[in-house]
């Protein structure tokens, strides 16, 4: 791109680095707090003092979740180009690092940016219902996991304490138990609200429950992390987004392995379908029940099954997106 700057940008809770390349050359580097306004008045600082307009700015920065919501915000509404990259693209592009700070690291966002000018992906903010879903997931999952860990203490250390101490505790945490059990279903009421009152959402939902397996927490969670499905075109892709999808490491003659699925990956999203699976492995029967087990007569490794299994799930949902249709299953 000719005449273009390239503003790499290093994101913090409190603060961000800028460091603007034009030319393969740093013009400009600034630190200034990570809230919309300054990000906004930094930008037309560049285009009077460079003399250029929006269009000839890129902004890029790593996607690092709420902490780089000021800076969507202040982009939207001065209408710049804004690409959040994956940590680890930047990360692995940047050959080997020696030292780190947020000045350095500003800095090799900005290299990476006008390296890869041809692989750019111009971030689109999600529409307000599909951010709103991901806020109120995003707190769920905090509450669920803290009565979980509740749950465990009930259950693993009566046997370990007096009792009359027991008593008092469990009193205690049945309090804390029940009052997040309260707040986790309000949050699960108004995120169905959320889907209910948007007709695509809805359809959606109602879509994906009809699969086996795929209950309400699930169908909600694949709407959330595929912004409606619009975020991946197929189920390949995002298999290979929640760490599903296996892949073989085999170098020359030294190195032969068996396919294995990534650690990069979504792993809230992997573990609800991981789940997914096994219920439909500890049902009576049904089409997946009898895979399951004709596989593994077969000698196939259970763990390996489950994958596959997971992997079915995720072409069924993709499936009856495309469709908009209910699913059928082949026979009952």
């Amino acid at each position: 791109m000719n005449n273009f700057y390239f503003i790499g940008v290093d994101v913090s809770k409190k603060k961000l680095d800028f460091c603007v390349m034009f030319e393969n050359k740093v013009v400009r580097e600034d630190v200034i707090a990570n809230h919309p306004s300054a990000v906004t008045a930094l930008i037309h600082q560049l285009e009077d003092e460079f003399g250029i307009s929006n269009a000839q700015m890129l902004v890029c920065a790593e996607h690092t979740g709420q902490y780089t919501y000021p800076l969507v915000c202040a982009c939207e509404a001065v209408e710049c180009k804004l690409w959040l990259e994956h940590p680890s693209n930047i990360k692995y592009s940047s050959g080997v690092q020696r030292g780190k700070n947020d000045k350095i690291d500003a800095k090799r966002i900005a290299i990476y940016a006008a390296r890869f000018e041809d692989k750019v992906r111009l971030y689109e903010r999600p529409d307000q219902e599909i951010e709103r879903l991901k806020q109120l997931e995003a707190e769920r999952s905090l509450y669920v996991a803290d009565l979980a860990k509740y749950k465990a203490q009930m259950k693993d250390q009566k046997e370990y304490m007096p009792e009359s101490i027991y008593k008092e505790k469990a009193k205690r945490l049945k309090k804390l138990m029940k009052n997040l059990q309260e707040v986790i279903d309000s949050i699960t009421e108004e995120m169905e609200c959320i889907v209910n009152s948007t007709e695509v959402l809805s359809r959606q939902y109602r879509l994906l429950q009809s699969i086996d397996g795929v209950g309400p927490v699930v169908a909600l969670n694949m709407i959330v992390v595929t912004e409606a499905f619009t975020r991946f075109d197929n189920a390949r892709q995002f298999n290979c987004f929640a760490g599903l999808a296996p892949f073989r490491y085999t170098s020359g003659s030294s190195q032969h392995s068996r396919a294995r699925v990534s650690h990069r990956a979504d792993k809230c999203i992997k573990t609800l379908l991981h789940l997914s699976a096994v219920s439909l492995v500890s049902k009576a029967g049904g089409e997946m029940k009898e895979y399951y087990l004709r596989k593994v007569e077969e000698g196939k490794n259970k763990m390996t099954v489950i994958n596959a299994l997971r992997a079915k799930i995720v072409a069924r949902m993709f499936a009856v997106i495309k469709r908009n249709d209910f699913y059928k299953p082949i026979f009952s």
